[in-house]
């Protein structure tokens, strides 16, 4: 809530009733912070508020001269002068203005710069856990609309402060040095002003808050449905007039919110005008008194109620400019919320620059559990409706799950080949549960077995996208930990089943794994995929945009896309979600294909889908419920008759060239 203190100095109260960061002092000093790059400019702002507080005081004294001297008297050439200073006092501090709106829009948009990249570094640095449980539209709530109120506070409503500070200081020294009875009069009512600044800081700073997370509610939801996915979705299950509905229901909403909050501003408006003219009548009553006694001339009355309105116009600009800062406040303390998540995947002090890696790769009693903590997530944006307690709800459009844990692959929780019944379920509370291996550089190994078993899992805690919950990872021997996760990643190359492009042209989408290769590295790389004669055959060749996540183009040409772009990148260690079975056979043989060339002489972990990668394989781990339940060869895993072996025999048995491959599980 908002109060004044002496000497106009707002204060900021806390609210026991919101559960939200409370407008504390710290809060402040940390607001104030971001303006200290810009103090240079804010103290000639500070210099232009003085000089334009000091031109609006004359012209209430140029006025009562010309009431009660030169008019009298009929001085021409006075009254000539002064009618020229009347002129000159609005053309000068318009020209302040102008100079004081420029540095005023400097700061300001520094300010959001300096937020929005200070946002966008710090979610860069958050792990992939952060960003499975985040809406992409709440991200996108902060980075926009909070960073734009958070940068009201610095550049108009503290500029606001000072300026109705400086002019009530101002005004008030003027005043009194005119008449003091009259100045006592005016400043009787203040208190008023601060009763309603009071009551109504804390309400609009309530219904600002509901506002904005409104806003982001119905944010989340267009990234959800308005993306090439949710489209798709919503268009394949004929939800088009349900969304609609949906995106009404928020969007009224923040409607609703929209209409109190400028209603209740203007009532507070309203309340201070009324306070204000209250304070006119006073004085224009015992000024008018005096002036009948003869203790007032009619000119300083006039000059007197003008500085009035200047006075009242100031307070009322001090009344509102904490109400508006309070509300401004809401939008740092949901930026300061991203700033402040801890990252959960940092390098350490000491960590070393890995160089040069030779390939070898060991998992020493790794266990993984993908655990939701509260400290490192965005706290719940609380909507209307929303039942108390419930923290996921399995409703249209929203996102199943949320317990950190990669999208699940077409057939992830089905049961393997066989009986289903045969076997128990996927589902357990370690999704890696004391793995340990060892892969020499340049090896190949294969991961199979059944649907949800954790191999992708694996592949994720080797370029360090989640940390082990207990055990280590080594590269040539250190701990993952030791190194540079910049240095880590450089020596790794992923392909994820599900591929990303960006929106952008084919080269821009090669080049992002190599900033400064060259068109002839980047076409052989296309080669090494198969992809480069698909190109060139293209009408725009390699400045073809892919369209909205590569939507444009199938799914083989997305994959080996998705190849070349590693193939340009040169990593010492591959890691390879070899998923092939929604291609046709000339894409899958194509890749099939470019992946010996991409794997030759490189250290491979692949989830293995066909059985040639499985034959060539130097050392196949079959996991089942996080565990690798059979290591070995293909021959030496038939050897065993278990896991493996059933699944050979169930897939694989009826298999005759040249038939294409049939699938292992993934």
């Amino acid at each position: 809530m908002i109060g004044f203190g002496g000497g106009g100095h707002f204060m900021i109260f806390a609210q026991g009733t919101d559960k939200r960061p409370k407008v504390t002092w710290a809060l402040l000093r940390r607001v104030l912070a971001y303006g200290r790059p810009y103090r240079g400019r804010i103290a000639a702002m500070l210099a232009l508020i003085l000089a334009t507080t000091a031109l609006g005081l004359a012209t209430p004294l140029i006025l009562r001269d010309l009431i009660d001297r030169t008019l009298p008297q009929g001085d021409t050439r006075r009254l000539i002068g002064l009618a020229l200073l009347l002129l000159a006092i609005p053309f000068v501090s318009g020209l302040l203005n102008v100079v004081q709106r420029r540095l005023n829009a400097a700061v300001g948009e520094g300010v959001i710069f300096d937020l929005r990249v200070a946002l966008y570094q710090h979610m860069q640095a958050m792990s992939l856990r952060f960003f499975t449980n985040t809406k992409a539209g709440e991200l996108m709530s902060r980075l926009n609309g909070d960073v734009v109120g958070a940068q009201n506070a610095i550049s108009n409503t503290i500029v606001n402060i000072l300026t109705s500070l400086a002019q009530t200081i101002a005004l008030l020294v003027v005043m009194l040095s005119l008449e003091w009875r009259l100045t006592l009069a005016a400043v009787v009512i203040l208190p008023l002003f601060a009763l309603a600044a009071r009551r109504m800081g804390a309400v609009l700073r309530q219904i600002t808050r509901a506002q904005m997370e409104a806003n982001a509610h119905m944010n989340a939801m267009m990234n959800e449905t308005l993306n090439v996915g949710g489209a798709l979705l919503v268009k394949l299950f004929g939800r088009g007039a349900t969304e609609v509905s949906r995106f009404e229901s928020r969007a009224a909403e923040v409607r609703r919110l929209g209409v109190e909050r400028a209603v209740r501003a203007t009532i507070f408006f309203m309340l201070v005008g009324l306070v204000a003219a209250v304070g006119m009548a006073l004085v224009y009553g015992f000024g008018g008194w005096l002036v009948i006694q003869k203790a007032f001339t009619i000119g300083a009355i006039v000059a007197f109620g003008t500085y009035l309105s200047s006075l009242y116009g100031a307070i009322q600009g001090l009344a509102s400019a904490p109400v508006e800062f309070a509300t401004s406040m809401v939008s740092f303390e949901r930026v300061f919320e991203v700033l402040d998540l801890p990252v959960e995947i940092q390098d350490r002090p000491d960590a070393v620059a890995l160089q040069a890696a030779r390939g070898a790769l060991t998992f020493d009693h790794v266990t993984f559990k993908y655990e939701v903590r509260p400290d490192q997530l965005l706290s719940d944006v609380k909507r209307p409706g929303q039942l108390s307690g419930v923290t996921h709800v399995m409703s249209l459009g929203d996102h199943p799950g949320g317990n950190g844990a990669p999208p699940a692959r077409p057939g992830e929780n089905d049961a393997p080949a066989g009986d289903p019944a045969a076997r128990p379920s996927q589902a357990r509370i370690n999704a890696l549960d004391d793995v340990s291996f060892s892969v020499q550089p340049g090896q190949l190994v294969a991961l199979v077995g059944p649907s949800g078993a954790g191999k992708t899992t694996l592949t994720y805690l080797i370029p360090r996208l989640y940390e082990p919950t207990s055990g280590r990872i080594l590269i040539d021997g250190r701990d993952l930990r030791a190194v540079t996760q910049t240095s880590l990643v450089e020596q790794i190359g992923m392909v994820t089943q599900e591929t990303h492009l960006f929106h952008d042209t084919i080269r821009t989408n090669l080049l992002y794994a190599r900033l400064d290769a060259t068109q002839p590295e980047i076409e052989a790389a296309a080669r090494a995929a198969n992809i480069h004669a698909f190109i060139v055959g293209l009408p725009q060749g390699y400045n073809t945009v892919v369209g909205e996540r590569g939507y444009r183009l199938s799914g083989g040409e997305r994959q080996r896309l998705a190849l070349a772009r590693v193939i340009l990148k040169d990593p010492r260690l591959l890691v390879l979600d070899e998923a092939t079975s929604h291609l046709d056979s000339e894409s899958e043989a194509l890749i099939q294909d470019a992946l010996k060339r991409v794997m030759a002489g490189r250290t491979s972990i692949v989830i293995a889908h066909r059985l040639s990668t499985i034959l060539a394989a130097d050392l196949i781990l079959v996991f089942d419920r996080g565990r690798v339940v059979e290591r070995g060869t293909h021959a030496e895993l038939l050897a065993l008759d278990g896991l493996y072996a059933r699944l050979y025999e169930t897939q694989f048995r009826r298999e005759t060239p040249p038939q294409p491959e049939p699938e292992l599980s993934a």
